[in-house]
């Protein structure tokens, strides 16, 4: 019985200190993962330098929002690219976008009501894919409303010549930073639940 008992305790051991181990390794991995690394750092950039940002940078954003998830793979979304800056000034006079008269490029994201009800879940999906995406290639991006605000999405599509059944979700402002912004802290243990309420 005795040796049952010590062999009951070392396999506890083994097990406990198994468990912590793998939780300090587990801790240890997510400081070293670089898509935490850039979830944890990512922004939100008003100031930018004159520098361009390249076609195939901007491409490549737009194709990490597609790889977005999307309710029963409909797709709803379509993203203009916009570079010309007599557009991004007058993106820049709409009251919550005004970075964008200094910016260099922005990414419209636009949603189709009538292909899913979903539209507006999947295009924010794909609107954060463009943010992080943004971060982790050094470069500085803020997300400004379209939806909901109707004269907000009057503006945009009378500038984009949007079709009548595509709403602009946001404009993604997008350019190399000009600053030192700092991510801001969120986690708040308050609002974690298990279980249950």
């Amino acid at each position: 019985m005795k040796k049952i008992l010590i062999l009951l305790a070392s396999l506890s051991a083994c097990l406990m200190f198994s468990a912590c181990g793998q939780s300090e390794a587990a801790a240890a991995s997510a400081a070293e993962n670089a898509t935490l690394k850039t979830i944890f750092a990512r922004k939100s950039v008003r100031k930018y330098t004159p520098r361009p940002v390249e076609k195939q940078t901007l491409e490549l954003l737009v194709r990490a929002g597609m790889a977005a998830p999307s309710g029963k793979n409909v797709q709803p979304w379509s993203f203009v690219i916009v570079t010309d800056e007599a557009v991004l000034k007058k993106f820049g006079q709409s009251g919550n976008s005004s970075m964008a008269k200094d910016a260099k490029a922005a990414i419209v994201v636009c949603g189709n009501p009538s292909a899913s009800e979903l539209w507006m879940l999947d295009c924010s999906a794909a609107a954060q894919n463009i943010l992080l995406a943004a971060e982790s290639v050094g470069l500085g991006a803020v997300w400004t409303a379209g939806y909901p605000y109707p004269e907000r999405i009057k503006l945009i599509s009378e500038i984009l010549g949007l079709p009548k059944e595509t709403v602009p979700l946001n404009i993604i402002v997008i350019g190399y930073p000009a600053g030192n912004d700092q991510p801001k802290n969120k986690w708040d243990p308050a609002k974690v639940h298990y279980d249950k309420w």
